[in-house]
This record gives C-alpha cells, structure tokens and sequence, in this order.
C-alpha cells in the first residue's frame, strides 16, 4: 500500500513539473534563446551565412579566411550551445560571458590529434619558445606565425611536436594544426589546417547542415529538433489526454507548419495514427481520448515530424494508473 501510494505521489510530482515546464516553453517560444548582436554577411565562396556575435568575431581578425577559413554550416544548437563549422574552426557562444569573450574556439586540434606520426626533435634556444604547459616547443616559421596571428589566445598550446603527416611537416595546438608548404611564396609557407570538415564528420553532425543556403533568405531551415510531452503523467483507465509537440530549427527557433504524425501505442496492444501541423509557435498538439485501458500499463507515442524534405522523431509516454 505505502508503495503504491509513494509511486502514485512521484508521478503526480513528475506531472505537475512537465505542466510547469510545457507552459514556461510556450510562453517564450516566440523569443531567442539567447541574446546576439546583429549583423549577417553571406559567404558566396562557401554558400553560408555568419551573423551576429560569430561575424562579429570573425571580422575582428584581419586575416580570418586564412586563420577561420569560410563557414561551412549556419549556425545551430548542438547540446544547448550555439555552434557553427569553418573551414578551419569551430565557433561556440557562450552567451553568459562578458561581451567581446563569448565567442570561444572548439579545441579541434586536441579533438582530432592521434599520435603516431613520425616525430621531429628540433630545438634551438635561439629560434623556439617553451610552453611549460604541455613540456612542447614551438620554432622557426611556426612560432613567427603562431606570435603574428594570436598566440595562445587564438590557437591554445602545442599538443605535438614537430610530426610528419602524409608527406608534410605538421604540427598540432589545442585550437588548430599548423602546416609547413615549401613551394608555397613566402609568407604563405605555413598555414591552418582545414580541420573543419574532418571534425564535423567526426561529430556525427546532420549532413543537411553543409547543404548551401539561399542568399536571399538569412532564416533557412537546416534542421529539425523536436520534444514531446504529455499533458498528465498518469490518467486514468478511461480518460483524456493531450500530447505537446516542440518543432524548432537549428537555432532554436519555432518552426511554424511542420507536419506530424503521433503513432500511439496504446497498453492494451492497439494501435493509433494521429496526423497534427506545428502553430505559429511550433507547437502541434495531439488530443487523445481513450477506454478501457489496462491498469498499470504504459502508453507509449512516437512522433514524426516533416518539414521541406527534413524529418526529426521523438517519444514521449504516460502511464494507465486508476
């Protein structure tokens, strides 16, 4: 008995936080998660735009295409974080920084560095500098570069030494790899990996994020994110009940009419395919009304959503309780 009602008391908890979550979500769908400066600029090289505190950043660089390289996505939310790939880098915002500090670099050269290439030890006190930090040099045309195009701020510490990488001189920071070209002209012998697009993939990122933009419209959908929430945690045996879907973009927000289809599957082994679009606020909503269902069973729903060739799914359940 105190069991069923310590269960009957959780969920009744549990249901009175997804209420309170569901209506906080609702009311500020309409705004961004975050606040960012204005300002967008389309690359056409790479089909892309940046804006906001991403262009802000990249334009405080003199030579940003050959530190930055083009963007390679827009800018979407990975894990709560706005993010976007470059050629040679990856933007994060923070937006809980200090203006001029909430643009951070993604330490790709940490995340794509495997050691095992054929390793250089040279040193020469007159042309190296030591970072205790990681007991690494840095020398010669490396170092020239590494001082002139922002140091440890820009590219971290070396994580390498000098390596050979398919039949080129390397050598890999936190931020970024530096590449030796000697048939390059002087002063563009040692350059920035594009490391972008080998960490996207590595990521397991959507592939439609590279797909090019539309010029004339800074507000594409790249990609669908989507959560599903019932209105009662637990009901009883013969009832109503209300399904919540969130259909956003990749910057969070609201996509306004997605298609979808709920597919209940109700606790005593029947089946329900229910259609809905998504409101101005990226909101669909599923009514349920049902009979006679199983005591203590679950009803479980899967949801998809389409919009402009792109599909996003979710789950989302309740429990048949009195």
């Amino acid at each position: 008995m105190w069991s069923e009602w310590q269960f009957g008391y959780n969920e009744c908890v549990k249901r009175l936080f997804l209420i309170f979550f569901v209506l906080c979500l609702l009311l500020t769908m309409g705004t961004p998660a975050f606040a960012q400066s204005t300002g967008s600029e389309y690359f056409d090289d790479t089909k892309h735009f940046v804006s906001g505190d991403f262009l802000t950043y990249y334009r405080s660089v003199s030579n940003a295409t050959q530190l930055f390289g083009y963007p390679i996505t827009e800018a979407f939310t990975k894990n709560g974080m706005l993010v976007q790939y470059f050629q040679r880098a990856r933007f994060e915002l923070h937006p809980d920084q200090p203006a001029g500090q909430r643009v951070k670099l993604t330490p790709i050269g940490s995340e794509m560095y495997v050691p095992g290439g054929e390793r250089l030890e040279i040193f020469n006190p007159f042309a190296c500098r030591y970072f205790a930090q990681t007991g690494l040099s840095v020398c010669y045309a490396f170092l020239d570069f590494f001082k002139a195009n922002g140091g440890v701020e820009r590219f971290g510490n070396p994580i390498s030494t000098f390596e050979y990488h398919n039949n080129l001189i390397v050598q890999y920071f936190e931020n970024a790899r530096f590449e030796w070209k000697p048939w390059m002209p002087d002063g563009q012998r040692v350059s920035v990996a594009e490391l972008g697009l080998p960490y996207f993939y590595s990521q397991q990122e959507e592939p439609n994020l590279l797909k090019p933009v539309d010029p004339n419209h800074s507000g594409n959908l790249i990609q669908l994110q989507v959560r599903a929430f019932v209105w009662k945690a637990v009901t009883l045996a013969s009832d109503q009940q209300l399904v919540y879907v969130i259909v956003q973009d990749q910057t969070l927000q609201p996509v306004t009419g997605a298609q979808g289809t709920a597919t209940v599957r109700w606790a005593d082994g029947t089946n329900s395919v229910l259609t809905f679009s998504t409101n101005s606020s990226g909101v669909g909503i599923v009514p349920l009304t049902f009979v006679n269902q199983p005591y203590g069973k679950m009803v479980n729903i899967e949801i998809l959503v389409t919009k402009d060739g792109l599909e996003a799914k979710t789950t989302t359940s309740f429990r048949i309780w009195y």
